[in-house]
């Protein structure tokens, strides 16, 4: 991955109070003399978000005037699927693609988008509870969960299911490469997820740790509280970008069953109309064949991956040669 000076002033443009400000850099510590290359990053982070805006543009240029809502719970502390950018406004910023995803189902249900943020476990609750509609978080499947929500059909969500890995910091770089090497060390995963289950199945000589929030987490590998951490490759790949050469990817992978290679929306057991109604849609969307570009829209709109790396150009549009 490129290490981009815009990092360093991250905060300077577009701060992730979740996927990155946690344990990302502040910027505020940066030198008096950097201030000159803030026009620079101003530049690199809007041509990033170029091609996030115009898909947001087209899809918010189609929302429903209805004033039936749909409620769709999240956890933003999940890059590039669900963050937060504090240089948009309201709702607006909610981000990544998920976040797409839940404005393409409302418009189609022709229902006006309401995104309530809580922590990942908050919002299977609050599928159950019928304090939301919907659960759009990177959802996996799992035996637990099929039993508890309806349980849609997948989507596609780039590699962040399909690759699930473990990030330590620089000092053990190397160090952490095969199962065996993390016998009595303390591996975090987040609490209910896919990484918790793998984990617990693939490292058993290993003290799973679990916390709700992954910035914790983060910041808990950063203080030497935890030795490594499980997350999805995008995920991964952001904190990573986000720290400027404390952390690095062990080369670690989880194998994973087909089963859990996508992400799947949560509603609740009762609401089968609901889930037929997304089910549809889902397959509406596979036929846009709108995944990839929304899913590397996204990890430019967080710095995970920058718009040269992924072939765009500075309106957002996709190189064909």
């Amino acid at each position: 991955m490129k290490k981009k000076t815009l990092v360093l002033l991250l905060t300077l443009t577009m701060i992730f109070t979740f996927a990155l400000g946690a344990c990302g850099k502040s910027g505020g510590d940066e030198p008096a003399e950097n201030a000159g290359t803030e026009t620079e990053t101003v530049s690199s982070d809007e041509t990033n978000a170029a091609a996030y805006n115009k898909i947001l543009d087209e899809l918010n240029s189609q929302a429903s005037s209805s004033d039936e809502e749909i409620v769709v719970a999240m956890s933003p502390d999940f890059a590039p699927m669900e963050f937060v950018d504090l240089s948009r406004n309201g709702d607006e910023q909610y981000v990544g693609y998920d976040v797409l995803l839940a404005k393409y189902i409302a418009n189609h249900l022709d229902k006006k988008l309401v995104i309530k943020p809580m922590s990942f476990d908050a919002v299977m609750t609050a599928v159950q509870t019928g304090n939301a509609d919907m659960g759009i978080s990177g959802f996996s499947w799992t035996a637990e969960r099929a039993e508890n929500y309806f349980i849609t059909d997948w989507y596609e969500a780039g590699e962040n299911e399909t690759e699930q890995i473990i990030i330590t910091t620089k000092e053990n770089e190397g160090k952490l490469k095969e199962a065996a090497n993390y016998d009595g060390l303390k591996v975090g995963a987040q609490g209910g997820s896919l990484q918790e289950l793998l984990v617990k199945e693939q490292l058993p000589g290993a003290e799973c740790v679990l916390m709700t929030d992954l910035n914790d987490l983060c910041t808990a590998l950063l203080t030497g509280k935890i030795d490594a951490l499980a997350v999805a490759q995008g995920n991964g790949e952001s904190f990573i970008s986000a720290n400027d050469g404390k952390l690095v990817d062990t080369e670690f992978k989880f194998e994973i069953d087909e089963k859990y290679k996508n992400n799947v929306v949560l509603i609740n057991k009762d609401n089968t109309e609901l889930g037929e109604q997304v089910n549809g849609i889902i397959a509406q969307q596979k036929k846009d064949d709108v995944a990839d570009s929304w899913y590397e829209a996204a990890q430019m709109l967080g710095n995970i991956k920058t718009i040269d790396e992924l072939g765009y150009d500075d309106q957002g549009n996709k190189l064909t040669e």
